[in-house]
């Protein structure tokens, strides 16, 4: 597809393609039988985003979910409204064209960007915004991303009730409720290195953590509408599990938190687009 083609108002009461599709600033853009996709280019460097639907799922996980911790408390979520989700974490590639340095340990164009804190991810998107104006990304919630991740799942990981590291990357002498030991890379690898999730995500589990937008905090008791978290707190959410991490933090349900102005190298991003998510505070 060409950029040629004009932007379409789409019919608002179909969640399946969003209204606006596909934007200006995009540079190319589909559908397939993951849904409908959206990219754009900066200085060569290709980004893709996935739509991701509107809809309610059971965040948190289950009493008899094996090796769960008590801050999973299960509870139902609406998310309102749809909206973007960048298909991998973000790329050494997007960051180094967009900042002019590499900060990560694991050199490599296509492996995520690691070692950068919620502070350095504030300062990426304010300037990736100013240079491709418009588009208006940011971090997801933590709520859209355990939504994302899932995929319309409830098991512990969007393949199933188990993971292996053929699956994702995580340390393998450490594999999830007694399963077989696998293999310990001790890095990180290239995006889009194994199997994308029914929603066209690829390494929600494993690799790098990925910064949220919302600060840490005990999840309700209740249903919530559109969370996005305390508004205020001492650590910001990170989701996901990383190459360092065991079986049993790469699950959908692990929540994990650290201060914004924390770096590691098995720390990343993933952009969002589009979320409801309330003031953001440095």
């Amino acid at each position: 597809m060409t950029d040629s083609v004009p932007t379409v108002e789409r019919d608002a009461a179909d969640p399946r393609i969003p209204k606006r599709f596909p934007e200006p600033w995009a540079s190319d853009w589909g559908q397939d039988g993951y849904g409908v996709w959206m990219a754009f280019r900066y200085q060569g460097i290709r980004h893709g985003f996935r739509w991701i639907m509107p809809g309610w799922f059971m965040m948190g996980s289950l009493d008899t979910e094996p090796e769960r911790f008590d801050n999973e408390h299960q509870h139902e979520v609406l998310l309102t409204q749809g909206y973007w989700l960048a298909e991998t974490a973000c790329t050494q590639a997007l960051w180094q064209a967009v900042m002019g340095k590499n900060p990560s340990r694991f050199k490599g164009d296509d492996r995520p960007v690691e070692n950068v804190n919620w502070d350095d991810c504030q300062d990426f998107i304010e300037k990736l915004n100013a240079v491709i104006p418009g588009m208006d990304v940011g971090l997801p919630t933590e709520a859209q991303w355990e939504y994302a991740c899932r995929a319309g799942t409830t098991t512990p990981f969007h393949f199933g009730e188990t993971i292996g590291t053929d699956q994702a990357n995580f340390d393998g002498n450490y594999p999830y409720n007694y399963g077989p030991k696998g293999e310990y890379r001790e890095e990180t690898v290239s995006v889009k290195t194994f199997p994308c999730n029914d929603w066209g995500l690829y390494e929600m589990h494993g690799n790098v953590w990925e910064w949220c937008a919302d600060w840490y905090g005990p999840y309700p008791e209740e249903a919530s509408v559109d969370p996005t978290g305390p508004d205020e707190g001492d650590g910001r959410v990170l989701r996901g599990g990383s190459w360092i991490g065991n079986g049993r933090n790469v699950r959908s349900a692990y929540r994990y938190r650290n201060a914004p102005d924390a770096r590691n190298d098995d720390s990343g991003l993933r952009l969002a687009r589009g979320q409801t998510a309330g003031p953001v505070t440095r």
